[in-house]
């Protein structure tokens, strides 16, 4: 049978499955195609972030997620002596949740799929691999092994590193590859028990020990150059690997065992036509820093709401540019980052592992708890694509202070309460989308005829945001269409943050970003060329 939909995901991991929920939310006919018979079962990332939830909870998954994790979760960076060299331990709740947690990646994929169940348009087939890909004026033609083809408007490659899809369309994959592979050993019953990470800088044999949900720990040992597939089929072999960690190797109940290579490539180009790349088939990482699989679901974050757009009408096809130019960036920081921290944690040369401990044991107070709240971490800022970077406002009624414009990062997320008074994180009490806050003001006083219709075609909320003291008042004179939500002040709040700013209305895109920030009398301006950055028609 032939088929045709408009969106075609390759890959049923983590990045397809996420893509897909999103799409299904809108609407968008999309089917997920995997060449495999089920879903992978092995854990393969063991970390997710706080911007991953927060994308779990738009696509309204985060409840059945979040029992898989452990929030929270602290990793120590400690040496062949065991001397903690850093600590990683972010505490705040900037996007309204836990900033590292451990989870069980098997488990998230199966809440991944069960999802798509929530939309009629939304399907996946297990077993069809796509073995050509023939791009038209008006969409793509897959073909599949069994025969059958499937038409697509767009195409979205997310079959892993060693993508076909990539190859096939010549994209470059440049970056590195380690000389040397690693071991994953994941058991159940954890015989250590403790809730945090530790990543072990032996020059001897570099080491993660990682305590994941349900009571399972995982190990991840340096395997050298004349150590390969046949050792780690060898009890003999692992329990020697395993024995400076637990009293009794030979008592452990190792679920699986697996050998990986550590990568670091980014790929040519993310978009060819009408086909896209996401998630490990645009990129690889080192595991040490976590984000690789965190990556992809921004990945999929970001290129869900535009291909959401541009399929029903809302957006012209250019928006979809804006893709590559917005991810292609930070990706490249993130695997920089990734590659540094691998090389650091798992150098077996002692004159080197010495001077790294050196320098950890020489930084201040100050660098350390830069290093805990993990300050190294790059967060996505776009100076390109669906962002409106407008001018520091001057004015007598604004006190004077050079502080950092916004548009192109991602706004936070404080609790507060909606019209009926009830407390809920902020993306729940203003609804998904495009959404436009104005502190203590209706929005539509500020808004043109025009520029309404034009929010109205997007489905963007319109949200009066004020203090919870002032809610009755508001919400009684509430004009139509503007949602009201109540301001918990202290810190972190929405007053808060428009207190350390000159502004007194921002613009989110869907997946949170702040497309731009302005005084309330310029918003009708500004939301025009918003509209223009987006493509919308």
């Amino acid at each position: 049978m032939n088929k045709a939909c408009d969106v075609l995901v390759v890959g049923a991991g983590p990045v397809g499955l996420t893509l897909a929920n999103l799409l299904g939310q809108q609407g968008v006919d999309v089917l997920v195609v995997e060449r495999e018979h089920e879903l992978i079962d092995y854990p393969r990332a063991v970390g997710i972030d706080d911007e991953a939830l927060r994308a779990m909870q738009t696509a309204g998954l985060v409840d059945e997620v979040l029992p898989h994790t452990i929030p929270d979760q602290k990793i120590y960076m400690i040496n062949g002596d065991g001397a903690i060299l850093s600590e990683v331990n972010p505490t705040t709740r900037e996007f309204g949740w836990p900033r590292r947690n451990g989870f069980v990646q098997p488990l998230v994929d199966r809440v991944l799929l069960a999802g798509l169940d929530r939309f009629p348009s939304a399907a996946v087939r297990f077993g069809a691999e796509v073995v050509d890909l023939t791009e038209e004026a008006d969409g793509v033609v897959a073909a599949l092994a069994n025969g059958e083809t499937v038409r697509a408007r767009y195409v979205v490659a997310a079959e892993g590193g060693s993508s076909p899809t990539r190859k096939r369309l010549g994209i470059s994959f440049e970056g590195e590859t380690r000389p040397t592979d690693g071991i994953v050993i994941d058991v159940a019953n954890d015989p250590i028990g403790t809730p945090h990470a530790v990543f072990g800088g032996d020059p001897a044999r570099s080491y993660a020990s990682i305590a994941l949900p349900h009571g399972i720990r995982r190990w991840e040992f340096t395997l050298f150059e004349d150590e390969g597939e046949a050792d780690v089929e060898d009890d003999a072999f692992v329990f020697g690997l395993l024995a400076p960690h637990v009293p009794n190797p030979s008592k452990l109940d190792i679920i699986r065992r697996r050998v990986y290579r550590h990568h670091a490539r980014i790929a040519g180009r993310f978009r060819h036509g009408r086909i896209f790349l996401a998630g490990d088939a645009a990129h690889v990482m080192p595991v040490v820093g976590g984000q690789g699989w965190n990556s992809g679901i921004r990945d999929a974050f970001n290129l869900g709401w535009k291909l959401a757009a541009v399929v029903k009408g809302l957006s012209a096809d250019g928006l979809l540019d804006t893709y590559e130019t917005e991810r292609l960036g930070h990706v490249t920081q993130m695997v920089a980052v990734s590659l540094r921290m691998a090389k650091e944690m798992t150098d077996h040369d002692p004159e080197k592992a010495a001077e790294r401990d050196r320098i950890a044991a020489a930084r201040t107070p100050e660098e350390r708890e830069a290093q805990k709240r993990q300050a190294f971490k790059p967060q996505p800022r776009f100076d390109h694509g669906v962002v409106v970077h407008t001018p520091l406002p001057v004015s007598k009624s604004l006190p004077a202070r050079d502080v950092p414009r916004l548009a192109g990062t991602i706004f936070p997320q404080p609790r507060a309460t909606d019209a009926d008074g009830a407390e809920m994180l902020l993306d729940d009490a203003t609804g998904q989308g495009w959404r436009i806050l104005a502190w203590n003001n209706d929005p539509t006083a500020f808004l043109s005829a025009e520029r309404r219709a034009a929010l109205d075609r997007l489905g963007a909320r319109l949200v009066q945001v004020v203090p919870t003291a002032q809610m009755p008042w508001a919400r009684e004179r509430a004009a139509a269409g503007v949602t009201v939500v109540g301001d918990l002040g202290g810190e972190p709040s929405l007053q808060a943050w428009f207190d350390a700013r000159p502004v007194g209305a921002v613009i989110l895109r869907p997946d949170h970003v702040i497309a731009a920030e302005c005084l309330t009398q310029e918003l009708d301006e500004v939301v025009a060329r918003v509209l223009e950055a987006a493509c919308a028609v």
